[in-house]
């Protein structure tokens, strides 16, 4: 399944009911008086998060989406059915937005559940409608149409700290040494195309790691993947740059990394971080990282080897305030 990370589509309460223009039928009471019931309320637009969902895949190819409409009321003052909301579910992290104009209507962070559109309000039957002077009315409302909007739903993952780095800096790898995640990896550039997340276990916490896809040098311009996966960094409470310590320059791999993000957004370079190097395996690598000198808290690891993880594991709890 294609990862998707916003999708726009149409959607539509349900209208209401009609009610009643119906009269008693009794024995011995050839003519009743009225006895229509009201009709049932449109169905409303739900939005709901899904801590198991992580794409928007699901809605990609689902462009108008409609909530049941409200069945009518029946004789002997019954009432109509309410039709059946519409509920999309959403992964965790997941903006609302206008359409049209972009404005923010819900941030699903602050909220697991969201009631977006209201069904129309169902009609009244013509029991409703009898008095002294009209004993026998033989009208009823009509149900109230439902509400329609377009909305562009947009996923920012939420993650306690990302991984950045240039392509085939080791992000991947170095994701599923720490947490239980599996990503696809290989020895050649561009191998991640979609943000992975991982749950990295330090005690009775919990901490979220993302990989986000290799970022090359003009992708706050929109070269490579752009700013399509920028955008999920914003959110995280942390950034973890990743540098490919076989490369024969990673400071100035780590200065790239720095002025896209900056680019981006003026407040990611602000963000709490601390930089990896990787693959000290290898003995020019294992060199390079410690001549090192860089502002931000450094450590070495080797996700073959295994060589620094337990150190990195302290030093990213460190950063989340996980004692």
């Amino acid at each position: 399944m294609p990862f998707v990370d916003e999708t726009i589509i149409e959607v539509s309460s349900g209208r209401g009911g009609a009610g009643a223009a119906t009269f008693r039928r009794e024995k011995y009471v050839p003519k009743g008086g009225p006895d229509g019931g009201d009709g049932g309320c449109g169905g409303d637009v739900v939005f709901e998060v899904r801590k198991n969902l992580k794409t928007l895949s699901h809605l990609a190819n689902r462009k108008a989406l409609r909530a049941e409409d409200g069945r009518p009321g029946c004789k002997r003052k019954r009432h109509g059915r309410d039709g059946r909301p519409l509920v999309i579910e959403v992964p965790p992290g997941t903006l609302i937005r206008d359409a049209d104009s972009g404005k923010l209507l819900c941030d699903m962070t602050q909220t697991d559940r969201w009631v977006f559109l209201r069904g129309g309000k169902g009609g009244r039957g013509n029991v409703w409608f009898k008095s002294s002077t009209r004993q026998a009315p033989r009208y009823a409302q009509r149900g109230l149409p439902g509400a329609a909007a377009r909305v562009l739903i947009e996923l920012n993952l939420i993650a306690d700290i990302c991984f950045v780095g240039l392509p085939n800096a080791g992000k991947s790898t170095l994701l599923g040494v720490l947490t239980n995640a599996r990503p696809r990896v290989a020895s050649y550039p561009f191998t991640t195309k979609i943000p992975n997340l991982g749950v990295l276990d330090v005690g009775y916490d919990h901490i979220i790691l993302a990989d986000i896809p290799g970022i090359i040098e003009g992708a706050s311009s929109g070269a490579g993947l752009g700013i399509r996966f920028l955008k999920h960094i914003t959110r995280t409470k942390a950034i973890a740059l990743l540098l490919d310590c076989s490369r024969p320059d990673p400071v100035s791999d780590r200065r790239i990394l720095l002025s896209e993000l900056e680019r981006y957004h003026p407040d990611l370079p602000g963000k709490p971080r601390l930089v990896i190097g990787t693959k000290i395996d290898l003995p020019e690598a294992r060199e390079r990282c410690r001549s090192l000198v860089v502002p931000e808290s450094l450590i070495c690891v080797s996700s073959h080897s295994r060589e620094g993880i337990d150190e990195l594991i302290r030093r990213l709890a460190d950063v989340c305030g996980v004692p």
